[in-house]
């Protein structure tokens, strides 16, 4: 259940692109025709359950989707049986949205999978509420499924999604679901260290710390809900846990911010609402972390407070409304939106309504942009005298957005390819340099690495602009391609700095190649708009492996410090690792 991490980007880059419904190579077939009964089956005298060799009993009850069967009454255990379909899934697994609570799966009579321990009683803990993903053998079609389950929670059985699907079809899913959630959760993450570093040098801090409190809870409450979540760290208890901690936070948080803006009753109605929300959190984290009460079973009295508590705490703002600015009662509006999500959610968590997706995690997301402009707005209007120290916390937002969008396109982009040159990246280098040291070690083959870099780039860009500059930058990259040979390897490394990798080339070979390359952009005419651009040189290090070092990092490090000799001796030219001497420079020179 964990791909490598390059697996689950590359596959977060693609489904974060395009926002189009997610296809499958082989569509999914949701289980069907499932017949259930209570109690625990008996068991035969080799010690297996004796409903599994049951084709037909009048105790076996049909049902429209395996959860929540009707005369609970109390009842713990649960069986459940169909048919597994018919299919053409290249690597088919069953997948199950989550679990109430524990289960062992049966295919055929035979054990195929368990969640969670069953005692001799047939009861077991409370495990967390993960996805499963079960691997079913090639003959798996037509074969009966039994699933045995103990449950001491108000809900039992598969809640959710029941399908056979494709392993790969499971995975692409769980990353298309995730992606939003991800990039949503580090959003607030970001909006909590903002609020918090202005609780800590404002007049409004009170306000502030609640917006912190409130978008932390939510970063983590949806980044934990999060199926991509389970890939990255297979501990279902620990999500849970997690979950928890910033679902019973929220209306701390939201009770913290209203009463800051409310007078008179509503403000202490609110504060109560709070404060007991509070207590709630304390004591079902406490008593569930010291085993007194399972995790699960704390859900659901919170669940019944805040069916109350969040139509209250509406009520009393609405109350106050006539009285609250106007950006202030975006607030109020943006509440009730998620506190509607809210309900609607614990109502399919409860099975009151058939189950599907509720988009909570843009609720919350609405709810914190609101707040947080709405305070940063008040903040501003009030806090005239700190006119300077604003602009520079403005700066402070620009620079951490700037981060946020970066982070983005790297999970929308993620390659091996610079997208300015062509070229391939840094990532892509330092894969490839492993793989061809190792490759040359074992083979007794030399490795050469070339470090090139232009020459006082910075005044292209500086006098004739960024655009004449990536002009010059894309050129150059089309003349190294053309320049080394199709065993060698051309890397962009960061603005004007590349590398060759030169396979099985000499020092002398690779020196050659260089001083072949200085020679040639000594020559190259450069034009951008029809202006014609000042000469364009560069300099060059080389460093050959293992003559020079016996490690990866130090080859590279080796051939950066002859660059930079090179750029000692005066630019324009090449410069290599067993020439230089000890009077180097050790200090970086600009290009």
């Amino acid at each position: 259940m964990r791909p490598c991490l390059a697996f689950l980007l590359s596959l977060l880059c693609l489904l974060g692109t395009q926002q189009a419904a997610l296809g499958y190579s082989v569509p999914p077939e949701p289980l069907a025709g499932w017949e259930w009964r209570w109690g625990d089956s008996p068991r035969d005298t080799t010690g297996a359950p004796i409903w599994l060799s049951e084709d037909k009993g009048v105790d076996w009850q049909a049902i429209d989707v395996p959860s929540n069967p009707p005369g609970r009454q109390g009842r713990q255990n649960l069986w459940l049986r169909t048919s597994l379909p018919e299919g053409d899934w290249p690597d088919p697994v069953l997948y199950i949205n989550s679990i109430d609570l524990i289960a062992q799966f049966y295919l055929d009579g035979e054990p195929l999978s368990q969640f969670g321990e069953f005692d001799r009683q047939g009861r077991g803990d409370f495990a967390g509420w993960p996805w499963h993903m079960i691997e079913l053998p090639d003959d798996f079609a037509g074969k009966s499924l039994h699933v045995r389950i103990f449950s001491d929670y108000t809900d039992i059985g598969l809640w959710g999604e029941a399908s056979v699907m494709d392993r790969l079809d499971v995975l692409a899913m769980i990353v298309h679901r995730s992606w939003r959630d991800v990039v949503i959760s580090a959003f607030s993450l970001l909006l909590a260290l903002l609020a918090g570093s202005f609780a800590l040098i404002g007049a409004q801090r009170h306000s502030l710390g609640a917006i912190a409190l409130f978008s932390m809870a939510a970063s983590t409450m949806i980044f934990a809900e999060t199926p991509l979540s389970q890939l990255l760290l297979d501990r279902p208890l620990v999500w849970c846990l997690l979950t928890a901690t910033g679902y019973f936070t929220l209306p701390v948080g939201m009770g913290l911010l209203l009463t800051r803006w409310l007078t008179g009753r509503p403000r202490r109605c609110i504060g109560l609402l709070w404060r007991l929300h509070l207590v709630y959190l304390v004591a079902a984290l406490g008593l569930s972390q010291l085993g007194l009460v399972t995790l699960a079973d704390t859900f659901p009295p919170f669940d019944a407070m805040l069916s109350l508590s969040l139509p209250l705490m509406l009520a009393m703002a609405a109350w106050h409304f006539p009285r609250l600015e106007g950006e202030q009662r975006w607030i109020i509006g943006s509440f009730a939106v998620m506190a509607g999500l809210l309900l609607a959610d614990m109502a399919i968590a409860h099975g009151l309504v058939a189950w599907r997706k509720i988009p909570i995690s843009l609720g919350l997301l609405a709810f914190s942009l609101a707040v947080v402009g709405v305070s940063l707005w008040h903040y501003r209007r009030t806090q005239h005298e700190l006119t300077r120290l604003n602009r520079h916390l403005e700066e402070q937002v620009h620079e951490r957005t700037a981060k946020l969008d970066c982070l983005v396109r790297k999970l929308e982009e993620f390659s091996y390819e610079d997208p300015l040159t062509g070229l391939k990246n840094r990532r892509y280098f330092d894969e490839l340099m492993q793989h061809e040291t190792t490759r040359a070690d074992r083979e007794g083959s030399p490795l050469s690495l070339i470090m090139i870099d232009l020459d006082h780039f910075k005044q292209i860009n500086d006098q004739y602009g960024h655009e004449a500059g990536d002009s010059v930058l894309m050129s150059v990259a089309d003349m190294l391609q053309d320049h080394f040979r199709n065993a060698d390897v051309v890397c962009r490394m960061g603005g004007e700095e590349f590398v060759a990798l030169l396979p099985g080339a000499t020092t002398e070979r690779a020196e050659a190649r260089a001083q072949a390359l200085v020679e040639r952009v000594r020559r190259l005419e450069m034009r951008y708009a029809e202006m014609r651009l000042p000469p364009i040189t560069l300099s060059c290090g080389v460093a050959t492996y293992p003559c020079h070092a016996r490690e990866p990092i130090a080859l590279l490090g080796l051939a950066d410090k002859a660059l930079y000799q090179a750029k000692y001796r005066g630019r324009n030219r090449s410069a290599t690792w067993n020439t230089v001497t000890p009077d180097s420079p050790s200090t970086t020179e600009p290009g």
